[in-house]
């Protein structure tokens, strides 16, 4: 999730439309904000995957992405997600009043460093902060990574960062979305 400190301006808006439709093999937009992609592998930067054959990285990965808060559109979502953070808003320096979801539609290897990458590429656009869950442990795995803003919680940690810290994460041994 991209937890964002104001809502989109129409012309961010117009940038990210413009971005995902350039990007993306299949674009569908839902509603304002809500977009149904597929995007290959190699217009992620993906080159020489190590895994499978060279044809998966050519495949469509298919995203969902959407913003969600107030006035946009799942304004429950949105709740549901922020409920009680006061340990991101110590560390952001804000309340997020919107965020960006990217939801990958497989789940390969590929496809976690395919939706961290996405996600880099939308926060060029929009800004904001990415709040990504870790596995036990793994926090101070990756603690010094560029663009790394803080890490909270407890046996679940959540790391915060920015879109250089996905680019710089994606790279280390061992890395994997939790969700």
């Amino acid at each position: 999730m991209i937890d964002l400190a104001e809502p989109l301006l129409l012309a961010t808006l117009c940038e990210l439309r413009t971005m995902m439709r350039e990007l993306s093999s299949h674009y569908e937009e839902m509603r304002p904000g809500l977009f149904d992609v597929s995007v290959p592998a190699t217009r992620l930067g993906i080159r020489n995957w190590r895994e499978g054959d060279d044809s998966e990285q050519e495949e469509h990965r298919p995203f969902l992405v959407s913003l969600i808060g107030p006035g946009i559109g799942d304004e429950d979502v949105f709740d549901a997600e922020h409920a009680d953070e006061p340990e991101v808003e110590a560390v952001l320096g804000f309340r997020p009043t919107h965020a960006v979801n990217v939801i990958a539609g497989c789940n390969r290897c590929l496809d976690h460093v395919a939706t961290a990458l996405l996600a880099a590429t939308v926060m060029d656009v929009i800004g904001g902060f990415v709040k990504a869950e870790l596995r036990p442990g793994h926090g101070p795995d990756i603690a010094d990574l560029p663009g790394m803003v803080g890490i909270i919680g407890g046996q679940w940690p959540t790391a915060l960062g920015t879109a250089e810290f996905l680019r710089s994460w994606v790279r280390e041994p061992g890395f994997r979305l939790v969700k």
